[in-house]
């Protein structure tokens, strides 16, 4: 004898008749058949696609903007520091020479780092006549009014 409840019908409706007929409405078959004639996509669609690259190129300005200021930042140091350099040899010139400058004004250019940088120095009396006093100014190498460093040192004349 066959198992009856291993046996799969339709769904059964009450006929008009008082019989029962078989409906095909199943609730799995809208799904069968959307499947069928619908085919699922899968992956990203266009708009998807341009809002990341959209987001994407947004960053890249950031960061590449980024990098551009920290590089002039880090151009502008250097050559504050070489400015610096500069002005400490002017005065560790004139104290290594032993020079006694007559108070006015001095001006040339010192290579250091592969440029010119431009200089000029201001020797102005004291009060003690045995002192000088010099104020170096160093300026851009390409803009001689831009001060990029300013020192102030002072000279003693020591007896002989």
């Amino acid at each position: 004898m066959s198992n009856i409840s291993n046996l799969h019908l339709p769904p059964c409706r009450k006929g008009g008749q008082g019989g029962f007929e078989a409906t095909n409405k199943s609730p799995s078959l809208p799904l069968l058949q959307r499947g069928k004639h619908e085919q699922r996509q899968t992956g990203f669609t266009l708009l998807e696609v341009l809002v990341a690259l959209f987001i994407l190129a947004i960053a890249m300005a950031a960061v590449s903007r980024t990098s551009s200021s920290s590089i002039h930042h880090v151009e502008a140091m250097r050559t504050r520091v070489v400015a610096d350099w500069v002005a400490q040899n002017r005065l560790a010139q004139h104290q290594a020479r032993g020079d006694w400058p007559a108070p006015g004004i001095q001006s040339g250019e010192e290579a250091q780092a592969g440029q010119a940088y431009p200089w000029q120095e201001e020797i102005i009396a004291t009060p003690n006549p045995t002192m000088r006093r010099i104020i170096v100014s160093v300026y851009a190498p390409d803009d001689a009014k831009h001060v990029l460093r300013e020192l102030t040192g002072y000279l003693v004349q020591y007896p002989r």
